[in-house]
């Protein structure tokens, strides 16, 4: 049977040059990220050993560097992120919600956000 054991990294704030409109990709804004890793949290809660775990210290960094290379859509943000994360960490799968608070539409919207769901398996 395969466990459900979650890690979670919500609320993670980063400047990014993402947008479809040449504006959006000259001045930048804020843009907000959350991941959730799936993984089998088992042995390191049995270890305590940071060795055994997925260190969520080295994922926040691998997405601040993914972060940084500009993309036009929210979705090939996203789909980057994912496949980082699958190729650098021992997770079976990930959830990335990207979303971008300031979205040049001319009315009211708190946030646009795209959410995709890849497994190690995929890849």
């Amino acid at each position: 049977m395969t466990s459900s054991d979650v890690i979670t990294l919500a609320g993670m704030q980063f400047y990014g040059r993402h947008g479809a409109d040449e504006g959006e990709r000259v001045l930048g804004q804020r843009f907000e990220v959350d991941v959730e890793l799936e993984a089998d949290l088992a042995r390191p809660g049995r270890s305590d050993e940071l060795t055994d775990a997925v260190d969520y210290r080295a994922v926040y960094e691998c997405i601040a560097r993914r972060f940084a290379e500009p993309c036009r859509l929210l979705e090939a943000v996203a789909e980057r992120l994912a496949e980082d994360i699958l190729a650098g960490f021992a997770v079976r799968a990930v959830v990335v919600r990207v979303r971008k608070p300031s979205v040049p539409i001319g009315g009211v919207l708190a946030f646009a956000q795209v959410q995709i769901r890849r497994e190690a398996s995929d890849r």
